[in-house]
């Protein structure tokens, strides 16, 4: 816990049996009160490791998708009593060891949700970022930030963390159940107002570690283009969209 708030990580996997423990292995357990893994039906015995290493596990029986599986992980986390939540990729490619830092931004109130950035700093291409995911990561970024009325740094991190409030009220179910789920879900962050902080992080890419191909990079870059074109109209007024509608989220549920 910090300042009373149990915290929880989730770990959304697909096929990380190579790399959980050494991920598990480095969570700040001092202040991390609960772990849970949703296995979205991997083809490698990720399920098996999470339940030996002592982990809440949960398997889809059939792939969801990358969305899908944060939506599970993200209702069972406040099932489970969270008041923060931290989602951090099995793959070890993004160190849990900014766990403690990410969720104190949260329990002592100065921000709502918080993004552990690549950009931030010179890590992400020195740790191994191909260029050309570099390159549309910046122009990605920058066309959002005009759209969105924002400024962040990237919105294309797999690691961050939320109040309980966030995930109660935004409308998630309303999401993608692909990549661009992620994206979504911060284009919602913005239009509903909550605060984002970010901090830096240093990335790692190696054979083990889980990263889109380019084909599934460019529908996630287009899904990221039409997502930024959508909250702008919706701001306009010209265009209702459903994924900023209402604020029905997991409150309750």
């Amino acid at each position: 816990m910090l300042n009373g708030k149990k915290i929880a990580v989730v770990l959304p996997a697909y096929n990380a049996a190579k790399t959980l423990e050494m991920t598990y292995s480095e969570i700040p357990f001092e202040f991390v009160d609960e772990v849970i893994l949703v296995d979205d039906a991997s083809r490698d015995d990720t399920a098996e490791v999470a339940r030996r290493l002592g982990i809440r596990t949960i398997v889809h029986e059939q792939n969801t998708g990358y969305g899908g599986n944060q939506k599970t992980c993200y209702r069972t986390a406040l099932e489970n009593g969270a008041d923060i939540v931290v989602m951090l990729h099995p793959d070890y490619q993004y160190t849990p060891k900014l766990i403690t830092a990410m969720a104190a931004m949260i329990a002592y109130g100065e921000f709502d949700a918080v993004l552990a950035s690549r950009i931030l700093g010179i890590g992400a291409l020195k740790g191994g970022m191909p260029l050309y995911k570099y390159v549309a990561n910046r122009f990605l970024t920058l066309f959002e930030n005009l759209l969105l009325g924002h400024k962040l740094s990237e919105y294309h991190s797999g690691y961050r963390a939320f109040s309980r409030e966030i995930l109660e009220s935004l409308p998630l179910n309303k999401n993608s159940d692909d990549f661009v789920f992620d994206n979504q879900m911060l284009a919602q962050v913005v239009w509903f107002g909550y605060r984002i902080g970010e901090v830096s992080c240093p990335t790692k890419y190696f054979d083990d570690a889980s990263s889109i191909n380019f084909r599934r990079s460019v529908t996630y870059g287009l899904g990221v283009l039409k997502t930024a074109v959508q909250f702008r109209l919706a701001k306009l007024g010209l265009a209702k969209m459903a994924v900023f509608t209402g604020a029905a989220g997991y409150k309750g549920k």
